[in-house]
């Protein structure tokens, strides 16, 4: 993978700017904290290079002088709504992330469950919490909010709100996705700070978009298609350009909430807002840790291309509605790539055809898979009455990695008679072939008494990061297998079956 982004310098002027930025608040120093703490593998792939987990590093750098607040709207606890990239809900993705940051050597101040309305789901979600000494606060909707800055700023509304004790001059405010609240938690905490006599300060990390790139540099139109469901995008601020004549780039929802937020800040502390522009509020020196621009701008189109298939996929299962869909289709004709684009879509449709040609007669739906290793190289599978398209993708990959023959193979057929009983005389199940998840285990079973398919185990850590296609979404063990492996996988919006319920 060729690299166009300097991990080592941002995470450098990144610590840098938000220590200066504490140096010059009198008080504490609210950070919201956009986007995701960990596995922020958006970032890893349109900035290659980008270490998804380098925000954790640097909260690692600042543990002593940071106490860490983490959000979660209760509407997305009700609705459990879910964070695409592992496929778990707000919540569970809540609880992964203090685990996550306690493994890191990093505690939890407390939980913050925002727009509480004794929802019960969000309840059962703060018994969890508590239960396991996890202090949680609960923030109801604020009061007159966006237009009523008296009736926000008062005791009704900011003040209705449980003040949370913290020690630390910086205090991340995070949460899973956007919409978790952590600008109202920010907010009410420097509503109760200024009550108290402390001059407290905000500030916003955000990573996208990137303020001093274009408009339409692809890696701020990704970022467009990585929002696409709930409508953001970017555009010049036009407070930013007014106040100094120089064009930055942020999107719509700060820049729709500039207004008002300035004034609730001089509300709260009774002075004139530092801020000109809802670019100045944020600390953001992404932009600087690229090194290679045709190389961030490559990775950026086929993230596009990606999230073209996401969509579809998902509008296709009711998650998204079409307008979705159609924006990205949209960003995706504004930079002038299509589907095909994405090299492994075409030899992931080919390998579905020949095996539609080569099994006239069976009654099934023929899928095809194909991957891109490191190499350039591509490598196809197709589906059968014994695997899946993954499974025989994931088989033919590490094969061609390992120099093995293809007419050798890596799981014993009594291996694979043990598992086609299991499924179907056993468990009932309709079908015997073997999903990505169970071919793994399968292999690493038969790789302790057979040499070549240990060869072939150690190469599927070789596999991550490549790309992969295939031509029908992938069931649940599929896809659990191949995001564990570390695969950039997309797929046609087709269905892998008939039935309506897949296991």
């Amino acid at each position: 993978m060729r690299i166009g982004f300097d991990n080592e310098k941002y995470l450098r002027e990144q610590t840098a700017a938000i220590l200066e930025r504490v140096g010059n608040s009198d008080g504490k120093l609210y950070l919201e904290f956009g986007g995701k703490i960990l596995f922020d593998f958006h970032a890893s792939r349109v900035l290659p290079g980008f270490d998804p987990n380098v925000k954790m590093r640097l909260l690692q750098l600042l543990k002593d002088k940071a106490d860490i607040l983490l959000c979660i709207y209760a509407g997305d606890i009700e609705r459990k709504k879910v964070r695409a990239d592992f496929g778990i809900t707000y919540d569970v993705d809540a609880l992964k992330l203090i685990d996550d940051l306690s493994d890191w050597g990093i505690g939890v101040r407390g939980v913050v469950i925002t727009r509480f309305d004794n929802q019960p789901s969000a309840r059962v979600f703060k018994n969890k919490l508590e239960r396991r000494g996890i202090k949680v606060y609960t923030h109801s909707y604020t009061k007159g909010y966006p237009t009523d800055v008296d009736l926000i700023v008062s005791d009704m509304g900011y003040g209705a709100n449980e003040y949370i004790e913290t020690e630390k001059p910086l205090v991340v405010v995070t949460g899973p996705g956007p919409g978790s609240g952590k600008l109202a938690t920010c907010l009410s905490q420097l509503y109760h700070d200024y009550r108290r006599g402390h001059r407290s300060g905000y500030a916003k990390f955000e990573t996208f978009p990137i303020w001093n790139l274009p408009l339409k540099h692809p890696v701020n139109v990704a970022y467009e298609a990585a929002t696409a469901d709930i409508q953001d995008f970017n555009l010049v601020d036009p407070f930013h350009l007014e106040a100094y004549g120089t064009v930055a780039i942020n999107y719509n929802r700060d820049v729709e909430i500039f207004p008002v937020l300035r004034r609730i800040l001089e509300k709260i502390t009774g002075a004139e807002s530092m801020y000109k522009s809802p670019t100045d509020m944020g600390v953001n020196r992404a932009g600087f840790g690229i090194t290679m621009d045709a190389v961030v701008r490559e990775a950026a189109l086929q993230e596009l291309v990606r999230r073209y298939f996401r969509y579809h996929c998902e509008y296709a299962m009711g998650f998204v509605d079409r307008n979705t869909v159609e924006r990205a289709e949209l960003l995706m004709r504004e930079m002038k790539v299509g589907p095909e684009y994405r090299q492994v879509v075409e030899p992931a449709r080919e390998a579905a055809e020949e095996a539609r040609v080569r099994g006239k007669g069976y009654k099934g739906i023929f899928c095809g898979a194909a991957i891109q290793l490191r190499d350039g190289s591509i490598v196809t599978g197709e589906n059968s009455p014994l695997m899946h398209a993954g499974s025989s993708l994931i088989l033919n990959a590490i094969k061609r990695l390992a120099e093995i023959p293809d007419k050798i193979p890596l799981l014993s057929s009594s291996t694979i008679e043990a598992i086609g009983h299991l499924k179907k005389d056993i468990l009932g199940a309709k079908a015997a072939s073997m999903d990505v998840e169970e071919v793994l285990i399968s292999l690493s079973l038969n790789a302790s008494q057979n040499p070549t398919a240990e060869l072939a185990l150690e190469k599927l850590k070789d596999l991550r990061d490549c790309e992969v296609h295939m031509t029908h979404m992938p069931t649940p063990g599929d896809e659990a297998g191949l995001k564990r492996l570390g695969l950039n996988l997309t797929s046609d919006p087709n269905f892998s079956s008939k039935d309506l319920f897949v296991t």
